[in-house]
């Protein structure tokens, strides 16, 4: 549970702030993010 947390927050920050993330880091989100049925991603936009 807690790495699901902790992606959505990452991916929330990234979205937020228009930051990139490469090939690597996106294939490793998404293979954490498969078993975390019940979280999702929100964020603010920063503007």
């Amino acid at each position: 549970e807690v790495h699901c947390r902790y992606v959505a927050e990452w991916v929330g920050t990234k979205l937020r702030w228009s930051l990139a993330a490469d090939e690597t880091e996106v294939a490793a989100l998404r293979e954490v993010a498969a078993g975390c049925s019940d979280q999702s991603v929100t964020y603010e936009s920063a503007a």
